[in-house]
């Protein structure tokens, strides 16, 4: 495998799910962590001044789908059947969808109150109930998303329910299904030890 640079800020946001993928291939890579006071001053270096971006090599891939899409191939957790690997794809940009709901109301400077008040009401069951209620239904049919064998999608659904999860246990409780997998996936030794290991960071 080539030489990899992640470079991102400080935080899970975009990069994380890459480098869950990262740690269940056992690959060996640079995590580079660019703090808000460096930013200024590394922007103009960064291939298109954007994060998340990930060196192969001297090559820049820009874009967090586009970069965890690559990884997932690399580690093989990309199905071999054309559709199945389209039903992975199609359930990022679902999921990544759903979280810019979720950051734009986080994001947003509303107190904390009315943010939960809009969780409640607005976000949850609006953009999450009807992703949470299609999963449910598709892994108490299956052993994994994508059938028989783990995929790219089950470490996102991990990754993104889980998190949820520690802070909105009632949110995610009544879909039990999708709780398993967020738990299976945790339980893999690799991801487990990079759980352990990552940074505690606020995103």
């Amino acid at each position: 495998m080539p030489e990899y640079k992640l470079i991102y800020f400080n935080a899970r946001g975009r990069a994380e799910l890459t480098r869950w993928l990262f740690a269940y291939g056992g690959v060996n890579y640079v995590d580079e962590r660019i703090t808000r006071e460096e930013w200024p001053d590394k922007k103009p270096n960064i291939p298109g001044g954007r994060v998340p971006v990930l060196m192969i090599g001297d090559k820049p891939l820009p874009q967090s789908l586009a970069i965890a899409r690559y990884v997932a191939k690399e580690v093989g957790l990309v199905p071999e059947d054309n559709l199945k690997a389209a039903y992975c794809d199609a359930l990022a940009d679902t999921l990544a969808e759903m979280m810019g709901k979720v950051y734009e109301v986080m994001m947003s400077s509303k107190t904390e109150e009315e943010k939960n008040q809009l969780f409640k009401d607005e976000v949850y069951p609006k953009a999450m109930v009807p992703v949470l209620t299609r999963l449910q239904k598709r892994l108490s049919e299956n052993e994994w998303f994508a059938g028989d064998k783990i995929s790219w999608s089950d470490i996102m659904i991990s990754l993104v329910f889980g998190e949820i999860h520690k802070k909105k246990t009632e949110f995610i409780d009544p879909f039990p299904a999708v709780m398993g997998i967020v738990n299976k996936v945790r339980a893999l030794p690799k991801i487990k030890d990079w759980i352990a290991k990552a940074p505690e960071t606020q995103f």
